[in-house]
């Protein structure tokens, strides 16, 4: 009996931390009414690095900026992502979007304080671009997970007709519609 109680007590004392990640959905309007930064680039660099004393790895993304849709962070903008590889060592950080030099996204960004800014809700706030194979235009892809206006749940759907690419100028347009009902409340 003794040595159960024992065995207990160390085991309360020997726990590790346990944390987890909750992604609650944004809706359009709200992720560009939030992001003081909207830039449009390539990446041109991503680097991971050690964090908290060598506890995990963050990774580091430079992108050259092509336009800003809002803000102005400059020909290059650096930001960090939760998450990377080292090595043999790796951080997964669940909802982090991960990026190769040479992605062309539209990114939406914010800082806090004199930190490297970040993307606003992970994967979220990464917009990614394709080019069409049959017209050659640049298409904006969403992100899987997108708040619609009005509801609190969101399910995905494989083939929603809602995650469809859309031609650069009109995400360009929808931005700016978003950015002007904002300015309007």
């Amino acid at each position: 009996m003794v040595r159960r109680i024992a065995l207990c007590a160390l085991l309360l004392f020997v726990t590790s931390r346990v944390s987890a990640t909750v992604l609650l959905p944004i809706e359009f309007r709200e992720l560009v009414a939030s992001a003081p930064v909207i830039v449009h680039g390539e990446v041109v660099d991503v680097r991971s690095e050690w964090v908290d004393g060598r506890r995990a790895v963050e990774t580091f993304v430079t992108v050259e900026a092509a336009d800003y849709m809002k803000g102005d962070l400059g020909e290059r903008v650096t930001f960090k992502v939760p998450g990377g590889q080292l090595g043999r060592y790796r951080t997964v950080f669940v909802g982090a979007p991960t990026f190769q030099p040479g992605d062309e996204v539209v990114l939406f960004l914010k800082a806090a304080g004199p930190s490297f800014p970040y993307i606003i809700g992970l994967s979220q706030g990464v917009f990614r671009i394709v080019s069409d194979a049959q017209s050659g235009r640049r298409l904006v892809t969403p992100p899987a997970v997108m708040a619609a206006a009005g509801l609190d749940t969101v399910t995905i759907v494989r083939g929603d007709a809602a995650r469809r690419a859309v031609p650069l100028e009109t995400f360009r347009e929808s931005v700016r519609l978003a950015m002007a009902e904002g300015a309007g409340r």
